[in-house]
């Protein structure tokens, strides 16, 4: 009886291109001072921490090119979601990145299992410290956008790892010295695979539920049903589906069954601008529907 197609939203993790931008060139610059005297000091936490630097190069390299996908438009004809979904495939690509580094770190500290290790503390401690101020300001920089984009918060998340282990170099370069243990570099090699898996699932949970149209964290279908049904002029509301696109881009599509066909294009109005102004939702397709319409509602999918 009639359809209504709303657009609006934006572009999240292009706003914050410039962020990513910054942080991977101080990350790629410092991977290569870490990964020298990781090998020169012999220390596994400090090329565990090299390892995961590795990875953050990768993680920023492949969102800083999926923003730029995201807003590329399609030619094809085929695309016609656009490309968004890149940014969720680049963070679906940090957590493997970090998991893989993960199972290395912990793979390389059983193999030194009963060995005598020497640690160079010095180096071990210097590089360390320059690491932990390099993440400190990619920190910063990724905050500003980490709530906004899956893509950056992944950077985000990948960062502030690495940030950690750059601790856990420091702290393992003054146990080392304190006790003359070179032990203590394994375990905080362990320790910080352990908080990378960790932060990795967690990232990966937010990938997933993308991926499988889940309703967007924070969204209540039952109240988008009844702040619908709430309407002037609507009778019911039936084959409701919200989901997000990508980071900041909520989509839904329902049925609104209406109590007169004069009212259709009221019903459509206000209807786009509750899911708007009170769920976020700038993406919406409604169809409208008369209540003697039959079959159309047993529809359940």
């Amino acid at each position: 009886m009639g359809a209504g197609h709303s657009h609006g939203g934006g572009h999240a993790s292009g706003r914050h291109r410039w962020r990513l931008a910054v942080a991977f060139g101080l990350v790629a610059t410092f991977f290569v001072v870490e990964l020298t005297f990781g090998l020169l000091s012999g220390s596994l936490a400090l090329l565990s921490d090299a390892g995961h630097m590795a990875a953050d190069v990768v993680a920023l390299g492949a969102a800083l090119v999926a923003t730029r996908i995201a807003t590329r438009k399609d030619t094809t004809g085929r695309r016609t979601y656009g490309s968004y979904r890149a940014e969720v495939f680049a963070s679906g690509l940090t957590v493997l990145l970090m998991l893989g580094v993960a199972v290395y770190v912990v793979i390389e500290a059983i193999g030194r299992i009963g060995e005598t290790v020497t640690v160079e503390t010095g180096p071990m401690m210097i590089v360390g410290g320059i690491g932990l101020l390099i993440n400190i300001i990619s920190m910063v920089l990724l905050r500003g956008g980490a709530s906004e984009s899956i893509n950056v918060k992944g950077a985000y998340l990948e960062v502030v790892a690495d940030a950690a282990g750059s601790v856990g170099v420091i702290v393992a370069g003054l146990l080392v010295v304190l006790t003359g243990e070179g032990f203590w570099d394994t375990v905080v090699a362990l320790a910080i695979g352990a908080f990378v898996a960790v932060r990795a699932v967690m990232l990966g949970r937010e990938v997933l539920a993308i991926l499988g149209q889940h309703v967007p964290a924070g969204t209540d279908v039952d109240d988008v049903t009844t702040d619908l049904c709430a309407i002037d002029g609507i009778a019911s509301v039936h084959d409701l589906h919200i989901w997000t696109l990508t980071s900041g881009m909520h989509v839904a599509t329902a049925h609104l069954v209406a109590d007169s066909v004069e009212v259709g294009p009221s019903v459509l109005n206000e209807a786009r601008t509750v899911l708007s102004r009170d769920h976020g939702i700038e993406h919406a397709t409604l169809q409208v529907e008369p209540s003697a319409q039959p079959g159309c509602d047993a529809l359940d999918w």
